[in-house]
């Protein structure tokens, strides 16, 4: 019985993990969909867009409250760029008081800008019961039915939905057509409404259509709750609010995120993350009327027209005092504070700098690193074939799985290729054959003392591995230094680099090894080419 491989396991994974992420960027047309989607991200420099540079104005809030201010504005900015329909953005700190958004495909500048920079609205309102959310969804859905005209997206879904009936004969309720395409992109959940990510686009933007909003009955709302910063792909959650304003962020005096006691009797609270509100004399007493009346109801916290969370109110609250409870993670009770604190949603934002990348200028810099890349390769290649005979043909072989294995990880971690990117996966090429070039001067010495090839390249492997090791080792300390202080671009660099520099270490000291050993060194043979 043959031994079992951990090697030749690991080789498996390894081509069958580049070759499924790689598919994608070359036969995307002729995949299935879910497979198509593991697609390669490109940064602004490659596919053009916009650049804004944001300062926030913390010269009027304490010094304990201004980074709080600038990680709200994020938080805030974050969402609206959702609702502007911009995908794979990228918004990160600059030093104390900066924030730069960068919005592929977006060149629209003054829009741009005039969307991050508009004051934040804080509000609390009441959502509909659920009897009343669902007759206010129907009565949209028939007013958009009745209107179709008007809303051409819509009336080509209908279209869509009435040839898939009628190619498969079905029957007319089969889709559920009692009700039309609006309300059919609306699941009920556990909570109340899902909308399913792919239905999230066409549905968020039918939403901002000043035609939509006057076809909602009048004295209700519908908002989608906040995008899970962690997966944006996720399904959203939907609700039917009434449109009257409850309370403001004025009438919060203070939020904190705490954690409740392991020994606390209250199951909502205990060892659990909630957020603790302290309201204004005034937010006091608004809040206790509006708990009074509305006991078992939920109450939104929306900022920007988006939910952010909305617990039930379970009794009558006096005394300005209350706890939002939930099923919190960590991080989603903090986000809910920085939220909550009004005095960080007076930290007005200004515009620094902005500029517009063109996206013929972002196709130039892919032609152009492509064509640098290509004759990287190709360089290396003619060299370690002609200088290393058969094993330069091993190396080059494993060189362009590396390459390949880049490209995939980084559409598997959805990381975004930029130019500096690029730069990085032209450096690793030559870093790649790197490791290969001192393995194998160390097996030709063996070889020139005498020794077999099998007992050269075992020497010559196990003696040359740990140069290898601490050379790759001290490149890659220097790609997470890069990655932790630099920004945009940098990391971008840093993060194929890295990527880079773990393929390459597998390739030679794996991938190369397990080929000589099935090809080089079968029959115990006295020759090597190299």
């Amino acid at each position: 019985m043959k031994k079992f491989s951990w090697r030749g396991l690991a080789i498996l994974v390894f081509v069958l993990a580049t070759a499924f992420f790689l598919a994608p960027l070359l036969f995307k047309d002729s995949l299935p969909s879910w497979w198509a989607s593991w697609k390669l991200n490109l940064g602004l420099d490659l596919r053009g867009g916009t650049q804004i540079v944001l300062e926030v104005d913390t010269s009027k809030l304490p010094a304990d409250q201004a980074s709080k201010a600038i990680d709200n504005n994020i938080e805030v900015i974050r969402n609206r760029i959702d609702k502007f329909g911009v995908t794979e953005p990228s918004i990160q700190r600059l030093g104390e008081k900066r924030i730069e958004v960068q919005l592929p495909g977006v060149e629209d500048q003054l829009a741009a800008e005039n969307l991050l920079k508009k004051t934040a609205m804080l509000e609390f309102k009441l959502l509909a019961p659920p009897d009343e959310a669902d007759k206010i969804l129907t009565a949209v859905d028939q007013n958009l039915r009745m209107n179709v005209s008007q809303f051409p997206t819509l009336a080509r879904l209908d279209r869509q939905d009435k040839a898939l009936v009628d190619s498969l004969k079905l029957a007319a309720d089969t889709l559920g057509t009692e009700a039309w395409v609006f309300r059919r992109m609306i699941d009920r959940s556990e909570m109340g409404y899902l909308v399913r990510s792919e239905n999230y686009r066409t549905l968020a933007d039918l939403m901002e259509k000043e035609k939509f909003i006057a076809l909602v009955p009048a004295g209700y709302q519908l908002a989608f709750g906040k995008m899970d910063s962690q997966n944006p792909t996720a399904d959203r959650e939907f609700y039917v609010l009434n449109s009257a304003v409850q309370m403001s962020g004025k009438h919060i005096s203070k939020a904190n995120m705490e954690y409740g006691s392991a020994a606390s009797t209250d199951p909502r609270t205990a060892n659990k993350p909630y957020v603790s509100l302290q309201m204004t004399s005034e937010g006091a007493r608004i809040f206790e009327r509006v708990t009074a009346d509305n006991v078992g109801r939920r109450l939104a916290i929306l900022m920007d027209d988006v939910v952010y969370s909305a617990p039930n109110i379970q009794e009558r609250i006096p005394g300005g005092r209350a706890q939002i409870t939930g099923q919190f993670t960590t991080s989603e009770a903090t986000e809910l504070e920085i939220l909550l604190n009004s005095p960080t949603l007076d930290a007005p934002i200004i515009p620094v700098s902005s500029s517009i990348i063109g996206a013929s200028l972002g196709a130039d810099s892919i032609k152009s690193g492509i064509t640098a890349g290509i004759i990287g390769l190709l360089a290396v290649m003619i060299f370690m074939l002609i200088y290393y005979k058969g094993a330069g043909l091993v190396a080059d072989f494993v060189l362009v799985f590396n390459i390949g294995f880049i490209l995939a990880m980084l559409t598997l971690f959805k990381a975004t290729l930029t130019l500096p990117g690029i730069a990085g996966i032209i450096l690793t090429i030559g870093m790649a054959v790197d490791a290969n070039v001192v393995i194998f001067e160390r097996i030709k010495e063996e070889l020139d003392a005498g020794k077999t090839p099998r007992t050269a390249v075992d020497a010559g492997y196990s003696r040359a591995t740990v140069t290898v090791w601490d050379s790759n080792i001290t490149t890659l300390i220097a790609a997470a230094v890069l990655y932790y202080i630099g920004s945009g671009p940098i990391r971008g660099f840093a993060v194929t680099l890295t990527i880079g520099i773990i393929g390459s270490m597998f390739c030679a000291i794996v991938f190369a090894r397990t080929i000589f050993d099935n090809l080089f060194l079968k029959g115990n043979k006295e020759t090597m080419s190299i």
